[in-house]
């Protein structure tokens, strides 16, 4: 690989600080395993002393390699790492824990599970809870937060101050880790051991750090300290891919960098060497909509391309059809199915995509997990309500759906495995009030059963006020109640072609055999169209990308309000469109739900350049 003057100048960058920004494809792994060479071969520099950290296992491994491949022999003086598993080693030295001691993700989530249920909380979507718990478990200790100073998304702030206290004393009954003490601890140490500090201040006299838009807080105190007093930090990394400020990164870190070093010097990688002229020049359009960030005007080696496709479907069945046929004519034009993606904002997102897949038989691969909608725990009431109204009688069924909304029966009246109105009137015998409340449910399950499942379910909704039900809870949740009817309408739009409640249950079982049939298929093939996230495409490329449902709402997703959540959905759809090598297809679609959806705010750039 021949480099360019700005890769060479970075690469042969010696004592103090420096800045790489690196846009998409610009060659920046070439330059850190190049740079880690050229201070070693040049510059005489002890292998040993050189830290080359990242954040993910796989990136690590990958420089490694590329390393020691560029090396010829090995040098396995050289510290390559995740942050965290830096910071372990730290903390293993100087308290002689081991992985013993450390959480794992399933551990702590049975952990805060456990807590949660020892409080008087009352949680229907306990899965998604428990993560969102997690989540802020970890900005509280990212960004160093006094817990008393900290405002809960999740709950009510006294409910998270008990969860995290009792969180935290579990851990330290166990003699337990997770992942953010790794950082809180080493932080710790360094401040209260300055020896112990100095002892890795000695031993890493130069840091390189990879994808630097992504450190949080914390990690770069750390950082900082190991770094000083010499200052030879060398930071990698593109403010307009940072897309995990849900998990604490912050890209004001990076932009803050020159006024932490102030003798940083800066290198823009602005040769992009994986897309076409056209479909940077588009994502560049749209990332330049965002106001904190640097300036920079990238330039693209390759040949011009044909021009990207901005399209819009009046449902999104029509876009399904339609991304269906540009993907068999790619593939009859010689292209693997391998080297096309379709790109979502969320995984739920996929669903209808999926289904159209599956019914082709066209072999893809879920980079996330598909969410059964079928088992969310709307979905798994509604369900109830509607195998009640057909006359099965099971107790768990009647469960879910007896106080949703709340009719105040009480589980003492359930006596038995199969519940019946007549024994629920016996036990309610004499409170006349309770029994109007049981006819008219009666008579609720009654209608339901005369009704098809897409006209049941709206009766649920709106006759029965089971909406009313989900603003209560939302208001509980801290969560948007657009979020539970969106579970809805979803649900409500697979029931929409059967006529009764027995088809449309065997349309669902069929979809969970076909999805589990696809799954095992997929670990077989290891092959096939890719269907991601956003999110998870990052540093991924593939030469035909199609980013679907580019709708306001969705990107920007409906949770995005302030003004640096909007930037960070901005850069998600930059991230996306930089996937591309070759061919970059934008879709749309102008109503979902019966509801009048408007095309992304971001998509107005490209319109005034005059791409439709």
């Amino acid at each position: 690989m021949i480099l360019n003057d700005n890769q060479r100048k970075a690469l042969q960058h010696k004592e103090g600080a420096m800045m790489v920004v690196a846009g998409p494809g610009a060659g920046k792994t070439a330059v850190i395993t190049r740079r880690v060479m050229h201070l070693i071969n040049e510059y005489q520099i002890t292998p040993s002393s050189i830290l080359v950290a990242t954040f993910t296992k796989a990136a690590a491994k990958e420089m490694k390699e590329r390393f020691l491949r560029m090396a010829k022999k090995t040098r396995s003086e050289v510290t390559f790492g995740t942050l965290h598993g830096i910071f372990f080693g730290i903390l293993k030295q100087a308290y002689k824990i081991s992985g013993n001691n450390i959480l794992s993700e399933q551990q702590r989530y049975d952990i805060v599970k456990e807590v949660v249920a020892c409080t008087e909380i009352v949680i229907e979507d306990e899965s998604d809870f428990i993560g969102a718990i997690i989540q802020e478990i970890s900005t509280v200790k990212n960004n160093r937060i006094e817990l008393e100073h900290f405002h809960s998304a999740s709950c009510q702030d006294e409910w998270f101050e008990e969860i995290y206290t009792k969180y935290q004393q579990t851990l330290k009954r166990q003699c337990k880790l997770d992942f953010d003490d790794m950082m809180v601890y080493c932080y710790e140490l360094f401040e209260k051991r300055p020896d112990i500090l100095k002892h890795w201040q000695d031993k890493f006299k130069y840091i390189l750090v990879d994808e630097f838009q992504d450190i949080n807080k914390i990690q770069y105190d750390i950082i900082k300290m190991l770094a000083m007093p010499k200052g030879n930090l060398f930071v990698v990394g593109d403010d307009d891919q940072s897309i995990y400020r849900f998990r604490g990164a912050r890209p004001e870190i990076m932009l803050q960098f020159p006024k932490d070093f102030c003798e940083a010097k800066i290198v823009v990688l602005n040769r992009n060497y994986r897309c076409t002229k056209n479909i940077l020049k588009a994502a560049q359009t749209i990332i330049r909509g965002n106001k904190v960030r640097y300036e920079k005007e990238l330039e693209a080696e390759g040949k011009t391309g044909d021009e990207l496709e901005v399209k819009s479907f009046a449902t999104p069945k029509e876009e399904a059809t339609y991304l269906l046929r540009q993907l068999q004519v790619y593939r009859e034009s010689g292209c693997a199915f391998e080297d096309m993606a379709v790109l979502f904002r969320t995984n739920m997102g996929s669903r209808q995509v999926v289904n159209t897949l599956m019914e082709y038989q066209i072999p893809f691969i879920l980079r996330d997990r598909l969410p059964d909608i079928f088992e969310h725990w709307i979905a798994r009431n509604v369900i109830a309500y509607l195998k009640f109204a057909i006359g099965e009688r099971k107790r768990s069924d009647f469960m879910m759906i007896m106080n949703r909304p709340n009719r105040y029966i009480s589980r003492e009246a359930l006596y038995e495995k199969v519940v019946s109105f007549e024994e629920l009137y016996k036990f309610y015998e004499g409170k006349d009030w309770m029994v109007e409340r049981l006819e008219v449910f009666e008579g609720q399950l009654n209608q339901i059963s005369k009704l098809p499942p897409f006209a049941a379910i709206n009766y649920i909704r709106h006759g029965i006020g089971y909406e009313k039900y989900l603003e209560e809870y939302a208001e509980f949740r801290k969560i948007k109640v657009e979020e539970l009817y969106e579970v809805l309408n979803e649900l409500q739009e697979t029931a929409k072609e059967f006529k009764t409640a027995s088809e449309w249950f065997d349309f669902i079982d069929k979809y969970r055999r076909d999805l589990e049939r696809q799954n095992k298929e997929q670990q077989l093939q290891g092959e096939g169209i890719t269907i991601s996230t956003l999110h998870s495409a990052k540093g991924l490329e593939y030469k035909k990308v199609f980013i679907l449902d580019v709708n306001e709402g969705i990107i920007p997703y409906h949770r995005a309000v302030l003004d640096e959540s909007i930037e960070e959905e901005r850069r998600l759809l930059y991230v996306g469109m930089t996937r591309a090598k070759e061919n970059l297809h934008i879709y749309h679609i102008k109503k979902r739900f019966e509801k009048e959806l408007e095309p992304s705010r971001f998509l107005e750039s490209l319109k005034e350049e005059g791409r439709r």
